[in-house]
């Protein structure tokens, strides 16, 4: 339960180890992110990747049921 580890690129410093993914969702989509795909991650969770026109892609993963979002850091 990492989310408060990474910067991600135009959101404010996210201080919480978990968020409801409602709550994570609309951080990323009020900064301009789109969610791109998803796949089934290890451990039974789920990955979720964001793109955005200006900043990097986000890979978020969710627990199982997708309530969670359990951690987010910025890939290529």
């Amino acid at each position: 339960m990492t989310l408060d580890k990474h910067k991600l690129d135009g959101i404010p410093q996210i201080t919480s180890k978990i968020l409801p993914v409602n709550e994570f969702e609309t951080l990323l989509v009020s900064a301009g992110y789109q969610r791109a795909s998803s796949a089934p991650a290890k451990g039974n969770r789920i990955k979720v990747w964001w793109n955005h026109s200006n900043y990097r892609r986000i890979e978020a993963i969710y627990s199982p049921d997708c309530k969670i979002a359990i951690t987010a850091y910025h890939v290529g």
